[in-house]
């Protein structure tokens, strides 16, 4: 039994991780360092409201947005550039987006190894949970009512839909995480459905043919014994799924250990020596170019004035041309 509900789960694991798996990790990081989340702890550590003089968060967040450029290169370095007034704050903030990674990723299961050690943590939760109550029952049971003599063939019949019961619990908690990321028509899923209809009428069958196999379904009333017997079995069944999901949260959280993503500072960022704006060179040639045009149109305008006072009739146009201005 052990064998077999450990390829199921194991099986499911991987399709778990699979399914949220990151294939390529800088985007998801880029995805976080840009994210509201990031963005408002920035602006409370910062207090960057006061600092863009705005009265909204969501203004606040667009100007802090405005003035930071995030970019990845094929080489797989992150490059986060931040703009400001001050120098020493531009690189504070800098190097802040990284702290603020790093705190993200501790807390969010970002790699394939770390949703699947996820996915088994919250199973292992429930599964103690589970065993925790009914271990309460059982002990509540038969210090009232004692426990009922079952013979052997009763025991197998017990300890055979206890399997079953195990099975059907696997197959139901497979079938649950592969329509996350599976279609209906899935050829796989309907596999897993079929296998799931099969033992529910094993189940059914066993059950109806001894009333032994219906203890813990209250098919049995009044007898109390065998209800102790039936949380006994509970107990047994939430023993062996907690000691299964254990082992495989181990092997999950061993996985995540390897295939972690470390994350490291190429460049920390320091306080810039010059600044980025505004762009001198660039004022300077544009206002050239632009006193080299205004210039040229003005000795146009000044040539067709003095052509215009030569010739009459285009002295008589410019006057009229002068005059229409002056209205305007």
């Amino acid at each position: 039994m052990l064998n077999q509900l450990g390829g199921v789960l194991g099986g499911l694991g991987g399709a778990v991780g699979g399914a949220l798996g990151v294939r390529n990790p800088n985007d998801l990081y880029m995805g976080m360092l840009k994210s509201r989340t990031v963005a408002d702890n920035l602006i409370a550590r910062f207090d960057l409201t006061k600092v863009y003089q705005q009265e909204l968060p969501s203004n606040t967040r667009n100007t802090l947005q405005g003035y930071t450029s995030i970019s990845a290169g094929r080489d797989g370095i992150i490059t986060i550039e931040v703009e400001d007034k001050d120098p020493k704050r531009a690189a504070d903030l800098a190097n802040a987006y990284v702290e603020e990674l790093m705190k993200l990723t501790k807390v969010l299961a970002v790699t394939e190894a770390s949703q699947r050690r996820l996915f088994f943590e919250r199973q292992l939760v429930q599964a103690k949970d589970n065993l925790t109550a009914t271990e309460i029952a059982a002990r509540q049971g038969l210090q009232k009512g004692g426990l009922a003599q079952v013979d052997a063939q009763g025991r197998s019949m017990i300890a055979l839909t206890a399997r079953l019961r195990a099975e059907i619990s696997a197959k139901e908690v497979q079938l649950g995480a592969m329509r996350t990321f599976a279609a209906e028509g899935n050829p796989e899923l309907q596999r897993t459905q079929q296998e799931l209809e099969a033992l529910k009428r094993e189940l059914a069958r066993i059950e109806g043919s001894s009333p032994l196999a219906a203890v813990g379904r209250g098919d049995i009333s009044g007898n109390t014994g065998l209800d102790n017997l039936g949380r006994l079995r509970d107990v047994k069944y939430y023993e062996f799924l907690y000691e299964l999901l254990a082992k495989q949260y181990e092997l999950a959280k061993i996985d995540e250990a390897k295939d972690a993503t470390v994350i490291q500072v190429l460049d920390k960022a320091i306080e810039p020596d010059r600044k980025s704006k505004p762009r001198r060179t660039q004022i300077v040639l544009l206002s050239a170019l632009a006193a080299l045009i205004a210039s040229t149109l003005w000795a146009f305008i000044r040539e067709a004035a003095t052509r215009a006072k030569t010739d009459p009739r285009q002295a008589s146009r410019f006057e009229m041309l002068r005059g229409y201005l002056r209205w305007k």
